[in-house]
């Protein structure tokens, strides 16, 4: 086995939790409601989708594909969405560093037995080992899923959108700034900005100092707001 594979175990509660980062994937809580919360909601994407015109792509990208949740939230939010009924496609690009192993994603999606339907079309589709960029075309071709493989700061300057397929809104997860600070650098605000398409919205569970400042320098105007749960605060913004 490769050793890019994520190494992790299982707590208690079913959450996985990584030996490289020695930090959880998602809430022991509630990671699906904490998702919605941060990502979905806090880059307002049910209202955008609303609005969203048919013959437009919608592009989320996220740093830190992990078990997908993310992903999988969106995806299931999507297909309640008035935009996947008119007819409009979603894109979404993840990078990930230490992909999970097929036998890992699936034990991890098991704690959220609501979204099975969605779990078991991803799980079938992925690979026993993802070692390189992988697209998945989900949802009946609604969907198209590329999850990048490497450092995200090595890819993420190497990548180019077209005007038509940049960023509409960025997902900032990745283990947290204080376990992983490898990942949360200028280099990689500074390409975000450059990946974003107008009006394109950004959030995190963090509200470090260092990141909003650094996505402030790299042109998005952010803000503080309630944190998910216990944690007390978390950011936002829009492209300048």
């Amino acid at each position: 086995m490769s050793n890019s594979t994520a190494k992790i175990h299982f707590n208690d509660n079913g959450t996985p939790i990584s030996e490289q980062f020695d930090d959880i994937y998602f809430s022991n809580s509630d990671g699906l409601k904490e998702s919605h919360y941060v990502f979905l909601q806090h880059n307002q994407l049910p209202e955008r989708w609303q609005a969203w015109p048919s013959s437009k792509t919608f592009h989320i990208a996220e740093t830190g594909f992990g078990t997908g949740l993310n992903f999988l939230a969106t995806w299931s939010a999507w297909l309640t969405s008035g935009a996947y009924k008119a007819g409009v496609k979603l894109s979404f690009t993840s990078f990930e560093k230490y992909p999970l192993s097929k036998a890992d994603l699936i034990k991890a999606h098991a704690v959220w037995p609501d979204l099975n339907a969605l779990t078991s079309e991803l799980d079938q589709s992925y690979p026993e080992q993802l070692t390189k960029d992988t697209q998945f075309i989900l949802a009946d071709g609604a969907i198209e899923l590329n999850i990048i493989f490497g450092d995200v700061n090595d890819r993420i300057s190497q990548l180019a959108f077209s005007t038509e397929n940049k960023v509409d809104a960025w997902f900032l997860d990745g283990f947290a700034p204080s376990k992983n600070p490898e990942m949360w650098t200028q280099h990689l605000f500074n390409n975000m900005a450059r990946l974003a398409a107008k009006n394109a919205s950004v959030a995190t569970f963090t509200a470090a100092g260092f990141v909003r400042r650094g996505l402030i320098e790299a042109g998005f105007d952010m803000k503080k707001a309630k944190g998910f749960g216990y944690k007390r605060d978390m950011i936002c913004g829009v492209i300048a």
